[in-house]
């Protein structure tokens, strides 16, 4: 008997392949081939798919895996570090594409009702595509990053009450004893959440991680997520609300990315469904019929959204630069809209048509959101050149009195980086000053000097006296406006040494090429303190690894660059690796090395090394010569061959 669901999963899959492979080479986002496949396979395409319904079943699955994942990646920590971006520039974007869109939607005629459930579903940006380009761009770290993934964190978090509230927003009464029972239900459900999150949950989850079977902490995790999201049902919650629960649940405890690792691939499969089931719905007659009032609207929300974002940007302190690109990257309609177009339909918010009006303008901004974040920074540069627009980046001033310098270090960025660079000035007494565009990284500064502004100005550079400077150190994890940083000092001021703090190996011939003088890559500093540790516990002699440590730094870095294929690293440091061994031992009661100590007892007299000493369950790695080993104690010895097999054979005559 043939499985139709089946038949339709296999033609889901094959067709999501073509159109992935297909996007991947012209580096459009996935979640669009989903949409895509939907649109060819669904019923408006060329009616692939028979089940239609049951697709939509595997889509619901999916939207629990979504608000779960998302409740297991909250954590108060990541939390904290963009509080501020969070709640204020979350709450601000919110509000004013809140505001904006429902008065919009009120004045064509819209009901009251319908025109606030619009200004909601416009309001939310899609957190799966803008990670993913963030992460392609490596700008995740990057000040217009960090905001958009508060933002985007803020939002996240507030389409769980917005759906909860869809049905009061609908005008559905509810009677007095029905409001206090569904209040009770509530409040179980919230005492229940921290009984669980505190006491329930972290027991369960510690006694099945005890036993390391990794499938039953699979089957536990998602037992945990159902469950949860099916009690939130039975007492008329959403299970939107109860999967993100569980995920919050689990969330505090310390096995929250272990869970998260288990899940993430059935979180990415019913997820495809869900995109793929939202393409299905798109009418292509309709889209056709009306292109003219969907490219319309298009632009509309694009401008609506990127200001919006944009002044609750401004709002943070940030420049007009920042606040350019954070609007264009958050300029589209979001995954969680369409979760919440569905509770719209249900309770008849929005009608059909509205829904494909809706649908057209959210799959054409999302499409539009690659092309629109890569020429963010363009665009940037051209509202520069508007005075009117030009004013809204904030006065570049010191934050403290007006000084005057000469010959001085300038600073770009007050990350670690530049915070340990201003402290080994600071107490070697060389002037510098401080250029950071986050206003809250430098306010109450007391002993240096600051300048809040974007470094890729002009105006900015020469407050912070550039032409008269002599060293400038870039810090900043911004690999396109390191460049643009780079090539204007260099051009105001061509005397000027420029250092700068990179991330990959493959920048420096470019930043070299724009006037660096010196560029350090931290992929190469990580692996030579890595090999240098390696070849310290083979016992290679420090001379010969520091001779190789400088010899690749004197070649800039060509061993692994490439850029000098004519000239080869030679070292014969393998010459001087010996055949080492490396083994564990357990020091007994009647063993004689018990109440030794390390110098004279063990490395000294057996020619050894005790790499790491095992007492108690705790580890000691590198043990000083002074150490009295204990009985007990486990130790990891390294070491020749034969000198290994003399201390074995002492300790076998024991």
């Amino acid at each position: 008997m043939e499985l139709i669901i089946l038949k339709d999963i296999v033609i889901i899959f094959a067709l999501s392949v073509i159109v992935l492979l297909l996007f991947h080479k012209i580096k459009i986002p996935t979640i669009l081939g989903f949409f895509l496949t939907g649109i060819v396979a669904g019923p408006h395409g060329l009616s692939l798919i028979s089940e239609v319904q049951q697709v939509e079943i595997l889509a619901e699955i999916g939207i629990i895996f979504l608000l779960f994942t998302i409740a297991l990646e909250f954590s108060l920590e990541k939390f904290s570090q963009i509080k501020r971006q969070a709640l204020i520039g979350g709450s601000l974007q919110l509000l004013f594409t809140f505001v904006i869109v429902f008065l919009i939607s009120w004045s064509l005629g819209l009901g009251v009702n319908t025109s606030i459930f619009t200004g909601f579903l416009i309001s939310f940006s899609s957190t799966a595509i803008v990670l993913r380009l963030l992460q392609d761009r490596n700008e995740i770290d990057t000040p217009h990053g960090r905001t958009s993934l508060g933002i985007l964190i803020f939002q996240d978090v507030a389409v769980v009450p917005i759906i909860l509230l869809t049905p009061i927003i609908a005008g559905n009464s509810i009677s007095s004893p029905s409001l206090l029972i569904l209040l009770l239900e509530c409040a179980g459900i919230l005492i229940f959440t921290i009984i669980s999150a505190k006491w329930l949950v972290p027991s369960l989850l510690y006694h099945v991680a005890r036993l390391k079977n990794r499938e039953l902490f699979l089957l536990t995790t998602i037992l945990i997520c159902f469950g949860i999201t099916w009690l939130t049902t039975l007492v008329g919650l959403s299970p939107a609300l109860g999967a993100f629960l569980a995920g919050l649940i689990i969330s505090n405890t310390k096995y929250a990315h272990q869970a998260l690792g288990n899940v993430i691939s059935f979180h990415d499969i019913f997820m495809s469904f869900f995109f793929v089931s939202i393409g299905m719905l798109l009418n292509i007659n309709f889209f056709f019929q009306n292109i003219a009032l969907i490219l319309l609207l298009t632009l509309g929300v694009l401008v609506i959204k990127s200001v919006t974002a944009g002044l609750a940007t401004r709002f943070l302190g940030f420049p007009l630069r920042i606040m350019v690109i954070v609007g264009l990257i958050l300029s589209q309609v979001g995954e969680f809209s369409f979760i919440l177009s569905k509770v719209g339909i249900q309770y008849g918010l929005i009608n059909l048509t509205i829904f494909q009006l809706f649908l057209s303008v959210s799959l054409l901004t999302m499409t539009l959101t690659p092309f629109l974040m890569a020429m963010s920074p363009k665009t940037s540069e051209l509202l520069h050149k508007i005075p009117l627009i030009n004013q809204l980046d904030p006065q570049v001033v010191p934050l403290k009195t007006e000084f005057k310098l000469e010959d001085h270090l300038i600073i770009i960025g007050y990350g670690i980086n530049g915070k340990n660079v201003s402290m080994a000035a600071l107490n070697s007494s060389i002037p510098y000053v401080v250029i950071e565009i986050n206003p809250e990284m430098v306010k109450d500064k007391e002993e240096e000097h600051f300048v809040y502004g974007d470094a890729t100005q002009e105006y900015v550079l020469k407050k912070a006296e550039i032409q008269k400077a002599r060293i400038m150190v870039i810090a900043i994890s911004d690999p396109l406006n390191t460049r643009k940083i780079t090539e204007l000092s260099k051009r105001i001021n061509p005397e000027l040494y420029i250092i700068i703090r990179t991330r990959y190996i493959d920048e420096i011939k470019i930043l070299k090429s724009l006037g660096a003088d010196e560029v350090i890559p931290e992929e190469f500093e990580t692996s030579v303190e890595i090999f240098s540790r390696v070849l310290d516990e083979y016992q290679v002699p420090h001379d010969e690894i520091n001779q190789f440590i400088t010899r690749l730094r004197e070649e800039n870095y060509g061993l692994f660059q490439r850029v000098i294929p004519d000239k080869k690293v030679d070292c014969d440091i393998q010459d001087h690796i010996p055949p080492t061994e490396v083994i564990m031992i357990k020091i007994s009661a009647k063993s004689s090395l018990a109440e030794k100590t390390l110098k004279s007892d063990i490395e000294k007299k057996f020619g050894v090394k005790i790499l790491s000493i095992i007492r108690n369950q705790e580890i000691i790695n590198y043990p000083t010569e002074n150490q009295v080993l204990k009985n007990g104690d486990i130790l990891t010895v390294s070491g020749l061959p034969e000198k290994i097999s003399k201390l074995q054979n002492h300790l076998e005559n024991l």
